[in-house]
């Protein structure tokens, strides 16, 4: 037996997130659910008490402060212990980017325990979510808002059980890689790219050189210098035009950043570069992008 509050809302299943169904329950001892699946994502937060989950035939024992992670259409199966039965909450999901965002957050059916300290805040919000439950757009819009404010206080605070040194060094890099594709235009720095993905310079320092083979100074430096000589290739831009589009405020240092890793002046490359096609310029960079997005 379980003392649950529950709700459960109809949605059109389409959008990148949305909720299926949130609750609380306050547990009696040795409640059980399963073995048994659901149509959506689903995750319980142990509010307090103890209990184990059951997945893919390995056993986790949980407390306070702990959660789990529930995949669409695979058997699980959880209970509450028989001293002490836990009392949790849970939110049942989906949408287009569900799995994405799991993935980004290290939640997958791998790695499907996680760790958060942040349990009054994630009652408030389920809370918020069952007061707001009326067939209507604006509750509507409010539930699915809270659920990405959910998941965030999760990915904020959570440690994933057991996930793999390997595996978080791997998104630190993609997600680096990811902010100096999008910015090499703008004036940042190695440390902005740290700041960006919470890691201290050094410890980012070692990632690339273990996963690209160059630091991200050069990383950085060389796919500026990559653009800039499709820029030369394709363009008539002003040598000073360019070096403001790929990062360099002073067309001084971007020239010598051009020469040092083409041997060769911006202006003389473009005289000499006309018969070459820019996608065989690129292949530099785009290899060591693919390289790292390899599976």
């Amino acid at each position: 037996m379980e003392k649950a509050f529950k709700l459960d809302f109809i949605n059109d299943k389409t959008g990148s997130l949305y909720v299926n169904c949130c609750g609380c329950s306050q547990t009696e001892a040795l409640h059980s659910f399963g073995p048994a699946s659901k149509p959506h994502y689903l995750i319980h937060y142990v509010l307090s008490g103890k209990g184990h989950f059951r997945f893919h035939d390995k056993e986790y024992r949980l407390e306070a402060g702990y959660g789990f992670l529930i995949q669409p259409n695979e058997l699980a199966f959880y209970q509450a212990d028989a001293k002490d039965p836990w009392s949790y909450l849970w939110v049942g999901f989906a949408g287009s980017r569900a799995e994405e965002y799991l993935h980004s957050m290290g939640l997958s059916d791998r790695h499907p325990i996680f760790s958060c300290d942040k349990s009054e805040e994630l009652y408030s919000i389920v809370r918020d979510m069952m007061e707001h439950n009326t067939f209507g757009i604006a509750d509507d819009l409010r539930r699915n808002g809270l659920l990405g404010v959910f998941l965030s206080v999760i990915a904020d605070s959570a440690g994933v059980v057991a996930r793999e040194e390997e595996d978080k060094g791997n998104q630190y890099v993609k997600k680096a890689v990811s902010f100096i594709q999008s910015n090499y235009c703008n004036p940042i720095k190695v440390t902005d790219v740290a700041d960006y993905v919470c890691i201290n310079r050094s410890y980012l320092y070692t990632l690339f050189q273990n996963y690209l083979g160059m630091s991200p100074q050069q990383f950085l430096t060389t796919f500026r210098i990559t653009k800039a000589r499709e820029l030369l290739e394709s363009t008539n831009y002003p040598i000073e035009s360019i070096a403001l589009s790929c990062g360099y405020s002073d067309a001084l240092v971007f020239t010598k950043a051009f020469h040092a890793m083409k041997g060769m002046s911006p202006s003389k490359y473009r005289k000499e570069s006309h018969r070459e096609s820019t996608k065989e310029q690129l292949q530099e960079v785009e290899g060591l992008i693919a390289r790292l997005l390899k599976p």
